[in-house]
């Protein structure tokens, strides 16, 4: 399951979040993926998904950073301590801080590609800078600070 997206790999108890859970029937089904040193996801806004006519909703652009910023966080953790992300214990990460800058009016009905890259790691929490395109212009940008998930979450939570 190496070309698999993070989230397949997160403990089901833990795949409901509405941006990327594998199990939210609703959700948006963030997949994020290793690119080289830096993690990407792609995703195209539906029409619905509309701040003004012709723009995509900026609720919508933090929620992709955010979810496409865990996972990145979970896979570098899972990279610094040289194991796949199907090996236990599990690495699971939330959100502790969310920043966003928006650089220019994001088009809607286009697909948007994130980057996001670790730009430091420590035991508890990994900092996680994020970036989103649209035909290659960058529009915003994101940073995410992720903390580690507390071990007797993963039984009771729902992301």
């Amino acid at each position: 399951m190496q070309n698999a997206a993070f989230q397949v790999h997160y403990p089901k108890e833990t795949r409901h979040c509405y941006g990327c859970g594998t199990l939210n029937e609703h959700g948006l089904h963030i997949e994020s993926f290793w690119d080289g040193e830096e993690t990407v996801c792609r995703f195209k806004p539906r029409p619905y998904h509309t701040a003004i006519p012709g723009y995509v909703y900026g609720g919508l652009i933090a929620s992709i950073i955010d979810c496409h910023s865990i996972g990145t966080a979970a896979a570098n953790a899972y990279r610094a301590e040289g194991r796949e992300m199907d090996t236990e214990p599990h690495l699971r990460f939330v959100t502790g801080s969310l920043q966003v800058d928006y650089l220019r009016p994001t088009p809607i009905g286009i697909e948007l590609e994130v980057r996001g890259e670790a730009t430091e790691i420590q035991e508890r929490k990994v900092i996680v800078a994020a970036r989103v395109f649209a035909r290659k212009m960058q529009c915003a940008r994101g940073k995410v600070i992720a903390v580690k998930m507390p071990s007797h979450w993963l039984a009771n939570s729902g992301c």
